[in-house]
């Protein structure tokens, strides 16, 4: 019996390469649109700087991984077939979902996409669940209804947060750059630079690293106890770097969007690595505490070990990391 599910997370995988194949070929227009379109650098420049990006950011996005394993549902309520059952589920409608979405050339969340997957597949199950015995359960001991609701919530509170900021940004830098912005960068160069790169450095380092796969407590602690000193030190540094730019006759508004493409392939491939990887990888430790401690017994093993924050080996990162800039590189 255990071969035949050893046999499903192998499959699981598999459709995970296709998912982050698929998948990145959906966002890429998202990080590479505003660098290809200001013509930042040359289409290999921008390629090769999201592809740093994204493998940076598969290798360090651990953290987010636990969304899979219990943020949906309470894997508690479930046992191990049951677990089995909704990983394949979710995966195999990811695929078909993303791809036919790219096939008709329709933009959608890959992050929307698999919480709706994984709630949707958890609910069906609690329904049989319900149906077929009498344990007294309800959908609320099931479904993480409260966590659930939070992800959703903050899913669509990003777009409108998106846009107010995108929208007071750009009136911003409008205001300053659009009249006569070769005498204005005179003066504006270095403190123009040096806010935009210390806010991207800030979102990379300070928030985007706290919860990577090589993150110790101890780093952590001193992160957090002196973001400031860091901060004023990024900003004086990378607002003397960008009035030496300048002084070179080097555009600070390439040098800022080759940035945040970097930083924007960064999160991407975090996020990606969540949506596709992280089912796989919940199956995969189910397996692992079900072979070990199961005796055999799918249908009555139950999963509370996914409950456990997820501790993600680094070869599964980096190799997903590797699919990903593939995928970037020869994606339509």
């Amino acid at each position: 019996m255990e071969s035949i599910y050893l046999g499903i997370v192998l499959f699981l995988f598999l459709l995970a390469i296709f998912d982050l194949v698929v998948g990145v070929s959906n966002d890429a227009v998202n990080f590479l649109g505003s660098a290809v379109g200001a013509r930042a650098a040359s289409f290999k420049w921008i390629m090769g700087v999201a592809a740093v990006g994204i493998l940076c950011g598969a290798v360090m996005s651990n953290g987010m991984m636990d969304v899979a394993r219990h943020g949906i549902f309470r894997p508690e309520q479930f046992y191990f077939q049951d677990i089995m059952c909704i990983c394949l589920a979710v995966m195999a409608i990811d695929v078909i979902l993303l791809d036919t979405f790219n096939t008709l050339g329709l933009p959608t969340s890959t992050t929307v996409s698999i919480v709706f997957e994984l709630l949707g597949g958890a609910f069906a199950l609690a329904m049989v669940k319900l149906a077929a015995d009498d344990t007294g359960l309800t959908f609320a001991d099931m479904l993480n209804s409260e966590k659930a609701l939070s992800v959703i919530m903050a899913i669509f509170l990003s777009v409108a947060i998106a846009f107010v900021f995108g929208a007071v940004v750009q009136y911003i830098a409008r205001l300053i750059f659009t009249f006569n912005y070769k005498s204005h960068m005179k003066w504006s160069a270095a403190l123009f630079g040096g806010v935009a790169m210390t806010a991207i450095i800030y979102f990379i380092l300070i928030k985007g690293m706290k919860d990577s796969s090589f993150m110790t407590p101890e780093l952590s602690e001193w992160i957090s106890t002196y973001t400031r000193h860091l901060v004023a030190g990024c900003f004086i540094f990378f607002c003397l770097l960008s009035q030496v730019l300048h002084w070179c006759r080097i555009n600070i508004f390439k040098v800022v969007t080759l940035l945040g493409t970097f930083a924007l392939a960064l999160a991407f491939a975090g996020n990606d690595l969540v949506n596709f990887v992280g089912v796989p990888l919940a199956a995969y430790s189910a397996y692992q505490d079900f072979a070990a401690n199961g005796a055999g017994q799918a249908d009555t093993f139950m999963m509370n070990s996914l409950n456990e924050s997820a501790k993600t080996p680094f070869i599964f990162l980096f190799l997903s990391g590797v699919v990903m800039v593939y995928a970037l590189a020869t994606s339509k």
